[in-house]
């Protein structure tokens, strides 16, 4: 297949634009580098050092990988470049990972929040608008979140991929049955942005047909693939700041260089994860099985295993001999809540799920040691907070 990987120089992008390429795939990275940026902004750097993009395709073909192509366009803000890309290039899919992907940055301050809101939604419906105006029969593969469903209310009730059958009482005391989209329930501005995606993947399914699959995602972990192993300059970035960086990456960065695992709160949150191998796998996956025409938005779960806080930070502890330090929440979310995930759809298509073993976690861990002189420890907090009250107990903390 020919395939647009948008925000293909990104943590997750990356390795998939990679593995696609590798898979024999006609592979276009469409990226404007602005995680880049924001790296110069919040004056912090991958843990990992990561080559520019012009490098990284240039070792890529070097050791044999069938070549990639770089287009630097902002489809937030190039609505008629990107356009005009999709006539030119007349791609099967299109891989959307172009959204800014931090929960803590969006929350950081008026400006990050309205710049993930601009970034993100404008986005996903330039995208959808072009592929309507380009008259194609285009496959978007969107990488969402598994916090649109929020964290807090599901009260033991197994989640599952995107769609709910309920029950409306009708005034005669009949019930009228039908499947809706999960409820809703973000919790931080980069999560809303999420939301508004599955309904604009919901509104132009139905009104333009388009063929849209849907990914909500868990919290992605690990550095490295096998392809992006095969050459220094194809390595993935490793971010640990406390905007940046996924809980068991920092917790595996932190116990690599001596600093206590940062717990915030009761530690009883409970997350879905997915190593960045899978990760990667569930995008092929879903580029290979594409919906059928006229068939409604395929929603994944796409994690492999659910997690408390609080106990990853212990197995992590016992497996390297790091303290656990509990501090302030920066977040506005439930003390404690239970994840039960449905996500038998990407098992059915062939995935065999990578596991949290001490193997795996060890090599994180070794990552961390060998670039531990890039660390900068004043960045490892998380201080950016949801609310006034989270921010004034990390103030006083």
């Amino acid at each position: 297949m020919k395939v647009i990987v948008l925000g293909g120089d990104g943590f997750c992008g990356w390795p998939c634009a990679v593995n696609l390429a590798e898979q024999n795939h006609d592979v276009i990275i469409v990226d404007n580098l602005s995680r880049r940026k924001i790296d110069i902004d919040l004056e912090v750097e991958s843990l990992t050092p990561i080559a520019s993009i012009t490098e990284r395709l240039s070792a890529w073909e070097e050791i044999g990988g069938k070549p990639m192509r770089f287009i630097n366009m902002d489809i937030s803000k190039q609505y008629q470049k990107l356009l005009n890309l999709l006539i030119d290039e007349k791609p099967d899919s299109v891989i959307h990972f172009a959204e800014q992907r931090a929960a803590p940055y969006s929350m950081k301050s008026s400006f990050t929040k309205r710049y993930t809101v601009d970034n993100n939604v404008n986005g996903t419906h330039n995208l959808l608008a072009a592929i309507v105006e380009s008259n194609l029969d285009i496959h978007v593969v969107h990488l969402g979140t598994m916090g649109v469903y929020g964290y807090g209310s599901h009260r033991g009730a197994t989640i599952p991929e995107g769609y709910l059958k309920v029950e409306v009482p009708q005034p005669d005391g009949s019930r009228f049955e039908e499947e809706i989209l999960h409820p809703a329930s973000p919790g931080s501005v980069y999560h809303m942005t999420k939301t508004l995606d599955q309904l604009l993947f919901l509104y132009y399914n139905k009104n333009d047909l388009v063929r849209i699959t849907d990914l909500h995602q868990g919290i992605v972990w690990g550095t490295n693939t096998e392809a992006t192993l095969k050459d220094p300059r194809l390595t993935n970035r490793f971010d640990y700041d406390g905007d940046y960086g996924t809980v068991l990456n920092r917790f595996l960065m932190q116990a690599a260089i001596g600093y206590p695992l940062s717990v915030h709160g009761t530690g009883g949150q409970t997350r879905a994860f997915i190593h960045i191998k899978d990760s990667v796998k569930c995008v092929q996956l879903a580029l290979e099985n594409p919906p059928k025409p006229g068939e409604r938005v395929k929603i994944f779960n796409q994690m492999t295993e659910s997690h408390q806080v609080g106990e990853l930070a212990k197995k992590v502890a016992s497996l390297t001999g790091a303290d656990i330090n509990y501090l302030p929440n920066p977040r506005n979310e439930a003390v404690e809540n239970d994840l039960i995930v449905d996500n038998k759809c990407f098992i059915e298509l062939g995935l065999n799920p990578t596991t949290l073993d001490n193997g795996l976690l060890e090599e994180v861990v070794e990552v961390a040691k060998k670039y531990s002189n890039r660390c900068d420890l004043k960045r490892i907090p998380c201080v950016s907070s949801w609310t006034k009250k989270q921010a004034e107990a990390i103030k006083t903390n």
